[in-house]
């Protein structure tokens, strides 16, 4: 008698060991496509943020050649006061 109840006992934690399985399945599944997911989209926003600080775009580019022509008209115009006063540039 306590060999058959000892077989029911075992039969019915495996059988539900063998339920809960699924489950577990599942949500370890779900867990990790969630985490990819956010991996994935993290991974897209780094990359979309490193190639638009490696790249520059049409008005960046005229900012900084008009920055730079302010800078030389600058310093030509120093350079030709000094001359003015005798001294070089």
């Amino acid at each position: 008698m306590k060999i058959v109840s000892r077989a029911a006992a075992l039969s019915a934690l495996l059988a539900g060991s063998l339920m809960l399985q699924g489950c577990l399945v599942g949500a370890v599944v779900g867990t990790t496509a969630a985490v990819v997911g956010t991996g994935v989209k993290a991974t897209g926003a780094v990359v979309g943020a490193g190639v638009d600080a490696v790249t520059t775009s049409d008005e960046e580019t005229k900012a900084r050649r008009e920055r730079e022509q302010r800078d030389w008209e600058r310093e030509q115009r120093r350079c030709e006061q000094r001359q003015r006063e005798g001294k070089r540039c």
